[in-house]
């Protein structure tokens, strides 16, 4: 099964309608998928929706739409979401939870879904459990993708971004054809701020300390599924079909 949804209720919220050529599954799915950055969660979103059939509910995409679209558009909650982000700010929870709450018909679509950036904290996930209540819905699992921290380290390091266009290489993965040299158009090749070993360090050390009190918040309600992420992405997928029962 492959999921055609464009996500439009989604990203843009109020009474706009999703566009779905995919037959509806005969088991949706509701996961929420957990794992820090460089461990390969969004490819495992992209496969588990083809196979699921589920939409994967990205807050990262939500905000994204929304510094794109004409601000006059916009509804309170996203305005002052975007006003934390331009200040350099973390956005609240009580924020963040009133943008998903606008979504709440989301978490009742038939095709199921996988929320990806929500929830951060054990008061977001409490905030979900009573809109899930709500809704007559309930979350099937959490999965928890795992990768050592070196690893990480050695994956997002060997990460080349082109000054110009921006497309992105990696060392190891996806090289360039010729060494510091974007293949598209022949801009110089460099290394991000926070690409380098010494920031994505700091940046997994802060992930893991604001993540452990969610994944222990999930593991008493004993719907948390650890998935090691270590390998190819399809010896990923197979681990976390298997955590899904599957």
């Amino acid at each position: 099964m492959t999921s055609h949804c464009d996500r439009a209720a989604w990203l843009h919220g109020g009474e706009v309608k999703c566009a779905n050529g995919a037959a509806v599954p005969a088991r949706p799915f509701r996961l929420v998928l957990l794992g820090a950055p460089g461990v390969g969660k969004g490819t495992q979103a992209e496969m588990l929706s083809s196979r699921l059939g589920a939409c994967q509910l990205s807050t990262g995409d939500v905000f994204r739409a929304a510094k794109s679209a004409d601000p006059a558009s916009l509804g309170p909650v996203m305005r002052a979401a975007l006003g934390h982000m331009k200040r350099g700010e973390l956005v609240p929870d009580e924020t963040v939870i009133d943008m998903v709450r606008e979504r709440a018909a989301c978490l009742r679509c038939p095709y199921g879904f996988m929320l990806d950036g929500f929830p951060r904290t054990a008061a977001q996930a409490e905030a979900l459990d009573d809109m899930l209540r709500a809704n007559g819905v309930k979350l099937d699992a959490v999965l928890d993708f795992e990768l050592p921290m070196e690893h990480v380290v050695a994956r997002l390091s060997g990460r080349r971004t082109c000054r110009d266009c921006k497309t992105t290489f990696h060392v190891e993965g996806k090289p360039p054809r010729a060494e510091g040299v974007c293949d598209h158009c022949g801009g110089e090749l460099y290394t991000r701020e926070d690409d380098r070993p010494e920031s994505i360090r700091v940046r997994l050390q802060a992930y893991e300390h604001n993540t452990t009190p969610l994944a222990d918040y999930y593991h008493k309600k004993g719907i948390l599924r650890t998935v090691s992420a270590d390998g190819a992405p399809a010896d990923v997928f197979a681990r976390a079909l298997e955590a899904l029962g599957l």
